[in-house]
């Protein structure tokens, strides 16, 4: 039976590259998993009272390119989607890139599979970062959403914080789904915590 959920994510993130590389990684394995990808700008959740919102100004904002791009993937080459976005979040975390610079996104698309040109074509159009605004503010509006990694479901969203890597593809699967059915059967639930990491 398909599994369907709606997950946030900003390439800032440590925990949604965590979160998100067990989404990617069950979903390259074959999961039957139908998963919403909703961009989410910690930009725009950092704007101050009386500022004018990030949408306004995408220049102040070092997260809101690699955002578009990655939009204008999904939406345009959804079967790239997945590596594209893994990629992306790999050279952000594990290399230390600056998502923020055309150049180094452009590099990351071609090496993996996408042409940049088209994409950045799009991207001038504004369309993507309209595409941002309006999906970060519905969730934000109608499930109270207010960082990443949030997971979706049912009308239902939790903020979920993985500490690991997936071990493997199985792990992967095995940690999604379940997060995926405590959303989904255990509403009442409301937060589960360690109050220490060492033990």
């Amino acid at each position: 039976m398909t599994i369907t959920f709606g997950i946030t994510w900003d390439y800032r993130c440590p925990f949604a590259r965590i979160v998100h590389k067990h989404i990617v990684d069950g979903l390259l394995d074959g999961a039957d998993w139908s998963v919403e990808f909703v961009p989410f700008s910690l930009g725009q959740v950092h704007v101050e009272e009386g500022e004018s919102p990030i949408w306004e100004r995408p220049a102040d904002d070092t997260g809101i390119l690699a955002l578009q791009a990655a939009v204008v993937v999904r939406d345009t080459r959804p079967e790239q989607f997945p590596t594209v976005h893994r990629a992306l979040f790999e050279a952000r975390h594990a290399q230390g890139a600056q998502l923020r610079d055309e150049p180094v996104l452009r590099e990351l698309l071609a090496a993996n599979g996408v042409d940049p040109d088209p994409v950045f074509a799009e991207v001038a159009t504004g369309r993507p970062l309209a595409t941002i605004r309006d999906e970060h503010t519905r969730v934000a509006t109608d499930l109270d959403v207010w960082g990443v990694p949030t997971f979706m479901v049912d009308g239902r969203a939790a903020f979920v914080r993985l500490m690991d890597l997936p071990t493997d593809a199985a792990d992967a699967r095995r940690t999604v789904e379940r997060l995926v059915a405590m959303l989904g059967d255990w509403p009442s639930l409301n937060e589960f915590k360690h109050t220490s990491l060492d033990r």
